[in-house]
């Protein structure tokens, strides 16, 4: 589980995650969305220990992230940024490689290789594994880095706006790896997204933020309301039915 304690960051005069409590359980598939500024990233970020919270608290796996020695952590945590850069020139194959570095220390063993293999196969880079990554598109690159993180195998996984550069087609793909993930080997999911349909469509619980603060948290079917879609984002936003599902449209 995942137990966020009065969690409030600010820079200058201004609180951008403002006394945020949550209890995310394990396993499952958690989408936190809502208007830009709202805190997601800042939020995840504080989750991840890539940026100190100025007080409250967060527990991972019962691990105090502030205080968890970085190699436990990383055995139990893994991220992927929305910005993510690499300078050198690797192939597909080298950059996942480098999630095992938390339980091989830069020493891959045969069960490395069969992890690396495995998380290549998992994002469907088969094709593209000895690649390098300036050779790739945009989205493949970020599917090369969802392949990292995966391969670290932790049991949680934080993710920034994964489906960055992705068109369509890829983004439902990325979206349904997410839903294996969970369902297939036991993963604790969370995730920043922008798209409240994908959200919708995919999550087990969705966490809406607004100017920092905690608006709505509970099930994609209670999210997909009229009312509370537009109290979130100030705008009118209709909801249809098409099959089982809700789909949000905004008002032309």
């Amino acid at each position: 589980m995942i137990e966020v304690r009065n969690v409030t960051k600010a820079y200058g005069n201004t609180a951008v995650v403002a006394d945020v409590s949550l209890d995310l359980p394990h396993p499952g598939l958690t989408v936190i969305v809502g208007p830009n500024g709202a805190g997601k990233s800042t939020l995840l970020s504080i989750m991840a220990r890539l940026s100190p919270a100025d007080s409250g608290s967060v527990r991972i796996g019962g691990m105090d992230v502030a205080t968890a020695r970085s190699d436990a952590l990383a055995r139990r945590v893994a991220i992927l940024k929305q910005d993510n850069v690499m300078s050198a020139r690797l192939t597909v194959r080298d950059l996942v490689g480098f999630g095992r570095f938390p339980h091989n220390r830069g020493r891959p063993t045969p069960v490395d290789r069969d992890r690396v293999a495995a998380s290549i196969a998992f994002l469907n880079l088969g094709g593209l594994e000895h690649r390098f990554l300036d050779e790739l598109s945009g989205g493949q690159r970020q599917r090369a880095f969802m392949a990292m993180v995966l391969c670290q195998d932790t049991d949680y996984l934080l993710l920034d706006e994964p489906l960055n550069s992705l068109d369509m087609r890829h983004a439902v793909e990325t979206m349904r790896l997410l839903r294996r993930a969970v369902d297939e080997l036991g993963k604790s999911v969370t995730v920043v997204l922008h798209d409240i349909n994908f959200a919708a469509g995919y999550a087990d619980r969705i966490v809406a933020m607004k100017a920092g603060r905690v608006v709505f948290d509970g099930a994609p079917g209670d999210f997909m309301s009229a009312a509370v879609l537009s109290g979130i984002y100030d705008m009118e936003i209709a909801v249809h039915r098409i099959g089982d599902r809700r789909i949000g449209m905004f008002e032309r």
